[in-house]
């Protein structure tokens, strides 16, 4: 799939939300992509799997990890695309940080592959990432469906970044946000339900 394909998906779908945002980043914009609403359906979620998977394959993941919950339906897919294992990360609702729970596990120099929906500021893959690295295992890459950043995103890891699509949403911290000046309510529709 190209760049024009997965943003059509997300339009005919509509997952490309406008309006007023409050982001898992804690940013704000006026544009939101709720990924869930494309990848409620298998066969859109499996194409895009596969075409991510193509660019990932020749990195040689040997599991794949998402961080829960916007990478949970992209991650499972993307390591049936590869045939290998896939795990996710959830944060603690006490200390808000990440784990690898659910007696998931990975071994010494374990390669993985870190998979998100999309990537505005990398927070969370980040912190997903820092898990499995801390018990060993070893990150070979991060993808994502789109990424927020128009391209911007590579520079924030120090490992391959790839993408199915790129596309530059502006974005705002609060007391910046021209739509707060303007009064105009803001929505929290991603995984994080701390504003």
């Amino acid at each position: 799939m190209n760049t024009e394909e997965v943003i059509r998906a997300y339009e005919e779908t509509n997952a490309l939300l406008k309006g007023h945002f409050r982001l898992s980043s804690g940013r704000h914009s006026d544009r939101y992509l709720q990924s869930a609403l494309v990848l409620q359906y298998p066969w859109i979620a499996e194409k895009m799997a596969q075409a991510l998977a193509a660019k990932v394959k020749s990195l040689g993941p040997q599991l794949v990890l998402s961080p829960a919950m916007g990478g949970l339906f992209i991650g499972q897919e993307l390591a049936r695309a590869l045939k290998v294992r896939s795990v996710f990360t959830e944060r603690n609702k006490e200390t808000d940080a990440m784990e690898l729970r659910r007696g998931f596990t990975v071994e010494k120099g374990e390669k993985f592959f870190a998979v998100e929906d999309i990537i505005t500021t990398g927070k969370s893959v980040k912190e997903s990432i820092q898990v499995l690295k801390a018990l060993g295992a070893e990150v070979v890459g991060v993808g994502c469906l789109i990424d927020r950043t128009g391209g911007e995103s590579s520079k924030v890891f120090d490992v391959p970044a790839l993408s199915l699509a790129s596309l530059k949403v502006e974005s705002w911290e609060e007391k910046d946000c021209p739509l707060c000046k303007q009064g105009i309510p803001v929505v929290k529709p991603g995984s994080r339900s701390k504003f």
